[in-house]
């Protein structure tokens, strides 16, 4: 038995759906445990590309399984399109290589409707969240108050529960945002359509996981966004409303924290984040708007233009310390080809003082100034490189100070989009 967490160790977007389709290939489960469609993984398979946002990315494998885990929510009109445009493309997607957890909470209509009035609403802090409805839905779930797909077997008893959730919804949409009111008759009819698309997949994942771990059987677990989004440990208010560390893989899968047997975390080779929040070293210039343009870092559920800045020694460090990451992935390599140099940050000076830490204050934050080691940069085109040695000396400076500042060993690089641009040191299902 080997199961490994895949985490993204910066603000998300650090390319976890190309290294979840390539690990999978070795696991037989794949199991997505935080998060809703407010992420987004983009797998680049020959001439085709995938952009998924609640199934999990070991779906484009026949042979294996997918599981929609208790601590994702679930929007179901985007799962049901998810699920019919991959079926368009050829994915064969059934009851037995898709299951959800009847313990996922469901994303309705008034949340989305909550989360786009607050973010609009002029004396809002704006977080830029992607108004889809996660953080509302989060709430709900913690208060007691939330629905989950398990509820879709029973309609009846559905109702029930939505009649009651949703009398403070409609209050605060009225009465303090000046929004109309959602009528819950609307939202079960919906649920009918719902119900009868999904209920063939709602199963209790609990059981699946821990009959697959006991039975020897690979399990990959797939996070969604990163740890400096984790809503616990990440710049908070800018974070996410859920826990993509490895604490969160045990809550949000059922699988016991001394099952996971490797810890994997992903690194961009530079840094990126979407949205608002202090961004140490964040490039407000020309090579900040080339590495985006080269990198297409744009976002996949959103479309928005990430900012970019070099790479993050500190922030890479926190995630290694606090989620047990033993290896690293490198992801994005190749995006740095042509720049004259490259900077890693080592450490921050804070109002005269050198710290080695992300400050829990956003206004510490914001204030910190990064201090750099430079690198010489690389011209060779390394999309074909399949080994470290391939890679040009100046890349492999690059790395090789960069496993020194986290303290974690590199298992692979990638240097490309396509499953076979990547280098492998390390195999973890054997």
């Amino acid at each position: 038995m080997t199961n490994v967490a895949v985490i993204g160790t910066q603000w998300g977007d650090e390319g976890k759906g190309k290294v979840v389709d390539l690990l999978t290939q070795g696991a037989n489960l794949v199991v997505r445990f935080q998060g809703g469609n407010n992420a987004g993984h983009t797998l680049v398979v020959g001439d085709d590309t995938y952009a998924l946002h609640l199934v999990p990315s070991g779906i484009l494998h026949p042979d294996k399984t997918a599981v929609i885990g208790s601590g994702v929510v679930i929007d179901p009109v985007v799962l049901i399109e998810e699920i019919e445009n991959l079926r368009k493309r050829g994915v064969a997607i059934t009851p037995d290589n898709l299951k959800i957890s009847e313990k996922a909470h469901l994303i309705l209509p008034y949340h989305k409707a909550l989360d786009a009035a607050r973010e609009s609403a002029s004396f809002g802090q704006k977080i830029g969240t992607t108004g889809r409805g996660i953080g509302p839905a989060y709430e709900d779930k913690a208060s007691r108050l939330g629905l989950r797909a398990g509820d879709l077997l029973d309609l009846d008893g559905f109702k029930e529960k939505l009649v009651r959730a949703i009398v403070e919804k409609n209050h605060l949409l009225t009465t303090l945002y000046g929004q109309a009111k959602i009528e819950p008759d609307s939202i079960v009819q919906s649920a009918k359509i719902w119900a009868a698309a999904l209920s063939p997949f709602i199963a209790n994942t609990f059981l699946i996981i821990q009959k697959a771990s006991k039975t020897g059987r690979h399990i990959l677990f797939e996070g969604a966004q990163g740890v400096q989004l984790d809503i616990d440990h990440g710049t908070y208010p800018f974070v996410t409303s859920s826990n993509p560390t490895t604490g969160g893989v045990a809550v949000g899968s059922g699988i016991a924290p001394r099952d996971i047997s490797s810890v994997l975390g992903l690194v961009k080779a530079y840094t990126s984040r979407v949205g608002e929040g202090p961004f140490p070293t964040e490039l407000v210039n020309d090579i900040g708007e080339k590495i985006r343009n080269v990198g297409r870092e744009f976002g996949t559920t959103t479309g928005r233009p990430r900012r970019c800045g070099w790479l993050d020694a500190v922030v890479v460090k926190a995630a290694v310390e606090l989620c047990g990451i033993d290896w690293l992935a490198i992801t994005k390599l190749d995006v740095l080809k042509g720049l004259d140099e490259l900077k890693i940050a080592t450490h921050y000076v804070l109002e005269g003082e050198k710290i080695d830490y992300v400050p829990a204050s956003i206004s510490d934050l914001a204030k910190a100034e990064p201090v750099y080691e430079t690198f010489k940069g690389f011209d060779q085109d390394i999309t074909g490189a399949r080994s470290l040695a391939d890679l040009p000396k100046e890349a492999r400076a690059y790395l090789d100070r960069l496993t020194e500042l986290v303290g974690a060993k590199i298992a692979l690089v990638s240097v490309g989009p396509e499953r076979n641009q990547t280098i492998f040191a390390h195999r973890f299902f054997q």
